[in-house]
């Protein structure tokens, strides 16, 4: 028998290893694992759906088959799969369908898939069953990465709208306030929300904090509110961070600052600039008023980075980052998801699609029962991929 070391989280939730038998092949060693659980290890996350597969480097996974693929296309043929929520068990459903565990997936595109037209929320239940349209706005609209839930019962969802998919009429957009019932019930705009690619939120109950990264002028803006179940009250408005590199693109509309990591326990915000290719930080992200630039560097890394995109933080604290495959492109890493510390260090790289331009929005959830879900959406597909973590 051999063991993995177990890492005590802050949640001290008990992960378990239920076997690991290490054996000898021609080719080298390798560990056969039958896991149950969300485990945590120092080689990273990898993948679980209780049953046995084989890795000949421990930092490098070979994937079992997903829990889940899903189709997200919905009834009006909106494709182009961006932002990934989850609903959490602390969020009010109320009369409406949301249950705790269900992903949401916002699309960017339309039927013609032409960028910044998309108007459809996709839900995607815990359950299994088919997915199905939670909400539909009305044109013009484009629902970015941005999006995000509130214990209050509330969806919120970055809007970058374009009237011909081009970056020649991209609109400043607005933050959609949305109920339980898949109403719209506030469309927010300010000045610091300019092109919003994604979003990420502090939700302490009735008072939240909305991080965008917007893709017109490559800042980060903070947008303090109170929280009610009818909607959102501005109390500030921040440009916190600026600087990123950032331009139109015809393959992606915008190559700009997009994806955002808070961390509590040290008020720094994780930014993942896609034209910068790198991960920065910025400190004191919610004390902060104003902007002493873009913050500084904590991962450059050419080799597996090809235009940083959307980013969520795994359960054991490292970082995941998806390429967008228009900067620094390489076809022999196409559509991955990159996962690093927050000191620097590369980890693995996990496939989403075999072909470049696939990976974009992606969501991590931790359960009660110490399980973590990670689903990452694949925009060559119109598909969201969930899989089981262990890590």
């Amino acid at each position: 028998m051999t063991s993995l070391r177990v890492y005590d989280m802050a949640s001290n939730i008990t992960r378990r290893i239920t076997r690991a038998v290490r054996f000898k092949m021609n080719s080298g060693i390798y560990t056969a694992l039958s896991i149950a659980s969300f485990v945590v290890c120092s080689t990273g996350i990898g993948f679980s759906q209780t049953q046995h597969y084989r890795y000949a480097d421990p930092d490098q996974y070979f994937l079992p088959s997903p829990v889940r693929s899903v189709s997200t296309v919905p009834s009006n043929g909106d494709v182009n799969p961006y932002g990934v929520a989850f609903i959490s068990r602390s969020f009010l459903s109320g009369a409406g369908p949301l249950r705790s565990g269900d992903i949401l997936v916002s699309n960017f595109n339309n039927h013609n898939n032409l960028q910044g037209t998309g108007t459809t929320i996709v839900r995607i239940p815990a359950s299994g069953s088919a997915p199905s349209v939670f909400f539909q706005g009305t044109a013009p609209l484009g629902l970015s990465t941005g999006l995000a839930t509130l214990q209050y019962g509330l969806v919120l969802v970055c809007n970058l709208p374009t009237l011909d998919g081009t970056a020649n009429t991209a609109k400043a957009g607005s933050l959609l306030v949305i109920n339980n019932r898949g109403q719209l019930i506030q469309t927010i705009t300010s000045e610091q929300i300019n092109g919003p690619w994604d979003m990420t939120v502090i939700d302490r109950g009735d008072r939240a904090s909305a991080f965008f990264a917007n893709a017109i002028d490559g800042t980060v803006s903070r947008i303090d509110f109170a929280v009610s179940e009818k909607g959102l009250t501005k109390l500030g408005h921040y440009t916190i961070a600026s600087g990123f590199q950032h331009q139109p693109d015809p393959a992606a509309l915008f190559d700009a600052p997009t994806g955002l990591v808070y961390d509590a326990n040290h008020d720094t915000l994780y930014v993942a600039s896609t034209l910068d290719n790198a991960i920065f930080a910025v400190p004191d992200a919610v004390k902060r008023n104003s902007s002493d630039g873009p913050g500084f560097v904590i991962y450059d890394d050419p080799t597996h980075l090809h235009g940083a995109l959307a980013m969520a933080e795994a359960p054991n604290g490292h970082l995941l980052v998806t390429n967008n495959d228009v900067i620094n492109a390489d076809p022999n890493q196409p559509s991955e998801i990159v996962e690093f510390t927050k000191d620097g260090n590369f980890v693995k790289e996990i496939p989403v699609d075999p072909n470049l331009g696939g990976s974009f929005g992606l969501a991590v959830q931790v359960k009660d029962n110490g399980t973590a879900t990670l689903a990452a959406v694949d925009d060559n597909t119109a598909t969201i991929t969930i899989w089981t973590l262990e890590d």
